[in-house]
């Protein structure tokens, strides 16, 4: 009879486990997105879950330009030494953005660290710059183009640890950054950013129909 009435109560002890979203799975990541909905996540814009776990940000007609940041989407909770891993896939002439280590999410473009996404496809290494796929915005470009083909998938890795920064696109190392230091030429560069801050995914506005899936995060 003791087993039985404590039965309800360990049942009701693993379904809070299994519904908790960041549990940590057997490498040490956690998951950002369920393929359900935005439980870890803050927006004012069009981001809909797919049924195959994939995540598509939409604009709507009349949504132009990058400087809706309500509409991004920024991460509830702050991050600073990690791993972010991702998947995602553009259309032709895509634009979007990995944002990390925001500061204030109102405004992630001056307080936060933003590398590129963009369809890059078929220019050549030595022609990509910070604004190109994979570069960091007004610091520092990719070494290689790394970009796939529109309608592909992209896997890209973002690591920071201290102000070291290491970015992999596609299984190839693009960048290798020391963030406290200065950019290159005439880049402003990303010192004055904060060590500890939030994840952010851009909205770039119409027609940029983009889709994520795979998003994971380990802590250092």
């Amino acid at each position: 009879m003791k087993f039985l009435g404590l039965l309800p109560l360990s049942l009701l002890l693993s379904s809070f486990c299994l519904a908790n979203p960041e549990k940590k799975e057997n490498d040490g990541f956690i998951s950002l997105f369920n393929g359900k909905d935005l439980s870890h996540w803050q927006t004012t814009g069009n981001w809909l879950p797919q049924k195959d776990g994939s995540l598509l940000i939409q604009p709507k007609p009349g949504q132009e330009g990058w400087q809706r940041y309500s509409d991004y989407l920024i991460s509830k909770e702050k991050f600073g030494d990690f791993i972010l891993t991702l998947e995602y896939k553009y259309p032709p002439k895509g634009n979007s953005g990995v944002f990390f280590r925001i500061g204030d999410p109102k405004n992630p473009v001056k307080t936060g660290i933003e590398c590129q996404i963009l369809d890059s496809s078929g220019k050549a290494d030595d022609q990509m710059g910070h604004h190109d796929h994979g570069g960091i915005i007004r610091t520092v470009g990719p070494r290689f183009n790394m970009s796939k083909e529109p309608g592909e998938w992209n896997q890209m890795k973002i690591q920071c640890q201290g102000h070291q920064l290491i970015i992999h696109l596609n299984g190839e190392q693009i960048i290798n950054h020391w963030l406290d230091s200065a950019g290159k030429g005439k880049l402003t560069g990303v010192s004055d950013r904060p060590i500890i801050g939030h994840i952010g995914l851009q909205d770039h506005g119409v027609p940029n129909n983009l889709y994520f899936r795979n998003l994971r995060i380990k802590k250092l």
